[in-house]
């Protein structure tokens, strides 16, 4: 974990050596006050010497401002080692999520990655901040202040010897029993935020089912284990003020004691014996800062386990390159194209390990220019099927082909480019309308990008408003949902690909409309490999093949008119959307 920490950091070398240096500087002149304030007392009060008074207190005023430069350089150094730290961590975390695999983010959870790049990070900055301010500054103090006292008087010092070991026994026995503590509030903590982003999320449909009183009782449960958790480390830690300051006051009454006895035998000054109060006062005041130093380190080391498990989830794009450049195999013959565009070969996809296949023993041919319509019900892997072809999940059986070559021998980003994708959700980012159709084709002209927006349907979304330069906000909120979905058609056409994919993309689009998106497909000039997929059948039955999944296994394909004679399950699905026209 260390190794982890330390390789961000290395940028930030000069920062993590000067920030505590600058520490330890300030702290060597807190050592010195308590000598300063005991001459004062001798021998200005004591001798009565105003002179030496004022000298003694504008030395005390440049120990001050002396201290406080040092301070403010350390911190200044700190907050910029640590702030930039985490800035390397969010990057690397960014950059790495980009390059997960479906199936590891699907695992992982949005808002796991969400609190990994957010609070997670937010934990080890403030850690690593603390750790570079007082990881060496409290140890430093507190076996200096032992030092100092010895110098001043043996016996007395003593009384530190005895008194910081079992000081730091009790602040250390809380602070043991804090950490597992600590960590089961933070794991109640995980959950209430789980809940409130949860709710946040889903708020139209918690509102359109009447769950409010449900949920609200089901997030009262979790605060109230959150705070019956936070209620009993409360308990615990707040046990240390008390203990400690009951320690360090009978140390200091048999400090004073001894000094009183030292004083009065003449062997020791009244300046000396307050000085030693005051080094037993910096060493309570520093194990009790270390104390809560341990216990954001620990919270920060837990964070940085759960940011660490992030990143070593293997980024499978990443390896693609080298896994191209040290293949052996010969690539396709340029001049002689294979006769299939893609081809399943008794493929198949378990999400999980030991999990259920969602796709099982699919053999499919399709040839180029062909329009593939992929029906079934709720759960039957028609998704499924299609996130193969760009690998967006790795078959888990057989092999998925395309142009001749399987796709765990393409570049990813090679792949990803022949192919033009519309997800089931329609997804728009924050911009202009031009923006979003530019992530399809970078070097696209405006008519370039109008001649898309036609052929998607969506010329009316432009009517009225700015055109291309169009305001679309977060989400794309401000567009209803059948705008959504034409303008992601618009940008996966905009990239004029070989392969497209319709992943129940006019599902909220009415039937004119659907009808109008497929005729305007079907005469593009660059004829691509078409996938579409529906619950409808009149999105799909001019296809000119229609696979039918049942349960994640292939039940029939053909034509609509072959499937209608040969496959019950397509039948059905056709005859319970037609019903009503067949009977008129």
């Amino acid at each position: 974990m260390l190794r982890f920490i330390f390789h961000y950091l290395r940028p930030y070398r000069k920062e993590s050596l000067l920030g505590p240096l600058f520490k330890l500087l300030e702290a060597g002149m807190e050592l010195c006050v308590p000598l300063v304030i005991a001459s004062l007392i001798d021998r200005g009060i004591g001798q009565t010497d105003s002179s030496w008074v004022v000298r003694m207190c504008l030395l005390l005023a440049g120990f001050g401002l002396v201290g406080l430069l040092f301070a403010v350089t350390a911190q200044y150094f700190a907050a910029k080692a640590s702030v930039g730290f985490a800035k390397q961590i969010r990057r690397a975390l960014f950059s790495h999520v980009q390059q997960m695999s479906y199936k590891d983010l699907d695992y992982a959870g949005t808002a796991t990655l969400l609190t990994r790049m957010t609070s997670d990070v937010q934990q080890i900055q403030t850690g690593v901040n603390l750790t570079l301010r007082l990881l060496l500054r409290s140890p430093f103090v507190v076996f200096g202040a032992l030092i100092m006292a010895f110098t001043i008087d043996v016996p007395s010092a003593l009384w530190f010897a005895a008194a910081i070991p079992v000081l730091a026994a009790v602040i250390f026995a809380i602070m043991l029993i804090s950490i597992p503590l600590y960590r089961k509030v933070q794991e109640k903590l995980d959950g209430v935020l789980g809940s409130v982003r949860e709710n946040l999320t889903g708020v139209r449909v918690l509102r359109a089912f009447r769950r409010e009183k449900a949920e609200t009782e089901s997030f009262e449960e979790k605060n109230e284990e959150l705070t019956a958790r936070q209620r009993k480390v409360g308990r615990v830690t707040a046990l240390l003020n008390p203990l400690t300051y009951i320690l360090i006051n009978l140390a200091i009454v048999f400090l004073i004691h001894t000094g009183a006895l030292r004083v009065e035998a003449g062997i020791l000054t009244q300046g000396a014996v307050v000085a030693l109060y005051n080094y037993m006062s910096q060493i309570l005041v520093e194990l009790i800062k270390f104390a809560d130093l341990i216990l954001q380190i620990t919270k920060a080391l837990a964070s940085a386990k759960r940011v660490k498990g992030v990143l070593d989830t293997p980024a499978t794009d990443r390896k693609e390159t080298e896994k191209i450049a040290s293949s052996a195999e010969p690539e396709p013959d340029p001049v002689q194209e294979p006769p299939y565009r893609i081809v399943f070969d008794h493929a198949g996809l378990a999400y999980h390990a030991g999990s259920e296949p969602s796709l099982k023993d699919l053999t499919l041919k399709v040839k180029r220019g062909e329009t593939v319509g992929i029906i079934g019900g709720t759960g039957s892997g028609k998704t499924t099927l299609v996130n193969l072809i760009p690998r967006f999940y790795e078959a888990t059986e057989g092999s998925v082909s395309v142009d001749g070559k399987d796709v765990s021998d393409w570049d990813v980003s090679d792949l990803r480019s022949r192919v033009g994708v519309v997800p089931q959700k329609a997804v728009l980012f924050r911009g202009t309308i031009r923006d979003n159709l530019l992530w399809g084709n970078g070097q696209a002209t405006d008519e370039g990008l109008l001649e898309a927006v036609s052929c998607a349907q969506a010329e009316d979304i432009l009517k009225g408003k700015n055109g291309l330069d169009t305001v679309v906000e977060q989400s794309g909120r401000n567009f209803s949902g059948g705008q959504k979905q034409r303008l992601t058609i618009a940008r996966a056409l905009v990239r004029k690909p070989d392969i497209l994919i319709l992943d129940d993309s006019s599902s909220a689009l009415d039937y004119a409309t659907d009808a109008r998106l497929r005729k305007a497909l079907e005469q593009l000039d660059y004829k691509p490999t078409v996938f579409l997929v529906s619950q409808r059948t009149a999105s799909v039955l001019h296809a000119d093949r229609i696979v039918v999944l049942e349960e994640g296994t292939v039940a029939g394909i053909g034509t609509h008119a072959e499937l209608l004679e040969t496959c019950p399950v397509y039948r059905e699905i056709h005859e319970s959307q037609f019903r009503k026209e067949d009977a008129s």
